[in-house]
């Protein structure tokens, strides 16, 4: 054929053929740069400039599951919540570790090749007699599924994510001084006597109406949006190609008729695919419906009221999701939440009363009256009620206030303060948990800042393929 069209160059049929073969590899360039990426995208996260691809997610995976045991195995097969835990885990991983590497090539970092033989050379794994064998290592790569290019380029990565992510790791020095400040400040203790005025000692009379409209203004009870909401699904074996195949081919016919005007209900039982519908359901009440997952009822949240879904892929299937109604966030009607007011407006006039004679009884104490309380020596975590104590250690030496809580009122006056002994032992313990913290917060300073240099965006598309549920 090419030799024909060589010899008859020059002849118009030979023009033609060679021009529509020309068109046919331009085509195919321009097929493959239009739809090439998508086809071919295996990114699930771009961090920055750089990405996580499926292959290295499921090599991660693989690695991971190869070192639990038997039964942490099969509870990542069969129990939903571990694996979506282990997955998030092993996606976050990758996260970090790809931004570490963004940090490296940006700041100039490199691992020769030199260092990298060197650290092979010190793996324990890989010696024989304090040696490094060949024998060995060959053998533990070969049973590792790592040729040995992919063996080095992971090793040089993780030497790169050690040179950004060691220069936060350095222990951190606690000065003496602030040591001892803090265990003074957490062990000392206070004498304070206090009194309780309790809401259920004073005594109310039933509402009128219009107190409870006044009550009801200044306590509104909202009822949040709810929305009914249906779906089609067609269920299928997402992880077998033939059953992904024709539940698609189905899915599609499916969305075809509801496009062309058919009800869910209608479409649904024409191709023998499953209709549910949900009424009222809302972030609060949320039915027991395994195709409601977060991602789903964000999206239902987030559509307009008479619009159904795009074909969605789910764990089960293929579904198409529709809004069929929204009531919003309204205030309840005061006749409807009438009976209901009433507890609310009598725990609010025992509030003001019981106020009322806690400010009496402060004043007392104020011009030196005896409050008839309880004195006690307490620390910031005993000896009084979790809201006493706190404002026991907030106030000065001398200091009366009230305190209020959820049930009472205390009126607390601050007798004196009183350091504790020295525990040099406890100092030490306490030094190191400061250092521990310190470190910690280095560390979650610098991976904010890492998360600022570096976004990290999902690959929507590709993420929900691959991790459909």
């Amino acid at each position: 054929m090419l030799e024909y069209l060589r010899n008859a160059a020059e002849k118009p049929v030979a023009k033609f053929l060679i021009a529509l073969l020309a068109f046919s590899f331009v085509g195919w360039g321009v097929a493959e740069w239009i739809f090439g990426n998508v086809a071919t995208d295996t990114t699930l996260v771009h961090v920055g400039k750089g990405e996580v691809t499926m292959q290295q997610y499921n090599l991660e995976k693989n690695r991971e599951l190869a070192q639990m045991a038997r039964d942490e195995q099969r509870a990542f097969y069969t129990d939903p919540v571990v694996k979506e835990a282990v997955e998030g885990r092993i996606l976050a991983t990758l996260t970090t570790q790809r931004m570490a590497e963004n940090r490296a090539g940006d700041l100039g970092f490199a691992v020769s090749d030199v260092r990298i033989a060197r650290e092979i050379r010190e793996f324990p794994e890989f010696q024989q007699g304090g040696q490094f064998s060949a024998f060995l290592f060959d053998t533990v790569l070969n049973e590792s599924g790592y040729t040995e290019a992919q063996f080095a380029d992971v090793l040089r990565k993780q030497v790169l994510r050690s040179m950004v992510l060691g220069m936060v790791s350095v222990p951190t020095q606690v000065p003496e001084f602030v040591a001892t400040a803090t265990y003074n400040a957490r062990n000392a203790k206070r004498d304070i006597e206090y009194a309780v005025v309790e809401f259920k000692d004073f005594a109310t009379v039933n509402p009128t109406d219009e107190q409870l409209k006044s009550y009801y203004a200044q306590n509104p009870q909202v009822i949040p949006e709810t929305r009914t909401v249906s779906y089609v699904l067609v269920e299928a074996d997402m992880d077998k190609p033939d059953a992904y195949d024709a539940g698609r081919e189905i899915a599609i016919k499916v969305e075809d008729d509801i496009i062309a005007g058919e009800t869910l209900a209608d479409t649904a039982k024409k191709h023998g695919a499953k209709f549910v519908e949900l009424k009222s359901i809302s972030a609060e009440n949320r039915p027991t419906d395994e195709i409601l997952t977060d991602r789903m009822m964000e999206q239902l949240f987030n559509m307009d009221e008479g619009l159904e879904s795009e074909l969605l892929e789910v764990k089960q299937g293929f579904v198409i999701a529709r809004v069929d109604s929204v009531v919003p966030e309204h205030t309840a009607e005061f006749e409807k939440v009438k009976q209901g007011l009433v507890a609310g407006w009598k725990k609010a006039e025992q509030k003001k009363q019981a106020y009322v004679r806690a400010n009496e009884i402060l004043v007392a104490a104020n011009d030196g009256e005896a409050i008839g309380g309880k004195r006690v020596q307490v620390t910031r975590i005993s000896g009084a009620p979790a809201q006493v104590l706190s404002a026991a250690f907030n106030n000065a030496v001398g200091t009366n206030t009230i305190v209020p809580d959820t049930d009472a009122f205390y009126v607390l006056m601050v007798r004196n303060h009183a350091q504790p002994e020295v525990d040099a032992g406890q100092v030490a313990k306490l030094r190191q948990e400061m250092e521990q913290g310190a470190e910690r917060t280095l560390q979650d300073d610098y991976n904010s800042f890492l998360n600022r240099e570096y976004p990290v965006k999902v690959n929507e598309k590709v993420y929900n393929r691959f991790f459909a549920n």
